[in-house]
């Protein structure tokens, strides 16, 4: 009962970012982009100019925008910093590193990525995601091309700065994390570094009946285009051609976050 209680309340939370405004409305307002929609057609739909839309959004007016991005129907307090992005070691402390677990990679050959990213309010952030080393570059690209979009992620590494109100990590966008298949002994490609998860709330991973994270039942209309959620034809795009394959494409089951190397 608890953890259905919690889910509902968590769901209730997310709410007032599934549906925009108007233009001209107080706060934040923005639209997500579907597929066919032009810079032309979204402006003429939300009652402003192209003129506005590049520039409230920072993005150039001859070049296509993206499906999954999230455009500003007003003018932001300032324009959004171009991407930024580093790559540091880490300590066995930092990824909760026990020898007795035996985890298939080394902290020595895992890697911290840092990348610019746009959160649900459209407020700049600088987060991570941890992966081994011969990923660092992929993950680098991805989530460049995911800003250059205006693709917005709920939360990133480290929390306590980014999203300190947010107490459910199983709503981070990560990488590394030493565990298991669920219900099986196989190592995660994720124990490898070599997979990422991306808004798992809005992009849930369905076997049989279940579902998650608990409570994104929402999200499980994947004709919707909604902040934060994935398709094949927007956001999945930035991880595909960096050759990561995409668990929105199983058959056995789905896992619309998952994106890794090995298919796995």
């Amino acid at each position: 009962m608890r953890k259905r209680l919690i889910a509902v309340v968590t769901a209730l939370l997310l709410l007032p970012v599934l549906t925009p405004s108007s233009a001209g409305a107080a706060g934040t307002v923005w639209h997500v982009v579907r597929p066919g929609e032009t810079l032309a057609y979204i402006a003429a739909l939300r009652g402003v100019s192209v003129q506005q839309l590049t520039a409230w959004n920072g993005i150039p007016a001859d070049v296509p925008v993206q499906v999954d991005a999230v455009l500003r129907l007003n003018a932001p307090a300032e324009p959004l910093p171009a991407f930024q992005t580093r790559v540091e070691t880490v300590t066995p402390a930092a990824v909760n590193w026990k020898p007795l677990k035996r985890c298939p990679v080394l902290p020595i050959n895992l890697r911290r990525v840092w990348v610019s990213y746009i959160d649900f309010n459209g407020a700049y952030r600088d987060g991570s995601v941890i992966v081994r080393k011969d990923v660092a570059a992929r993950a680098q690209q991805v989530f460049g091309t995911l800003y250059r979009w205006r693709f917005r992620i709920m939360g990133m590494a480290p929390m306590r700065i980014n999203n300190p109100t947010e107490s459910n990590m199983a709503t981070v966008t990560a990488g590394y994390n030493c565990r298991a298949v669920g219900g099986t002994k196989v190592w995660s490609e994720h124990a490898t570094g070599t997979a990422i998860d991306i808004n798992p709330f809005q992009n849930p991973m369905i076997r049989g009946r279940s579902v998650s994270p608990a409570g994104s039942q929402f999200y499980l209309e994947r004709n919707r285009y909604l902040i934060g959620m994935v398709h094949p034809e927007g956001a999945a795009r930035a991880f595909t051609w960096n050759d990561f394959y995409w668990g929105g494409r199983w058959t056995s089951l789905k896992d619309y976050m998952h994106f890794s190397l090995t298919n796995k």
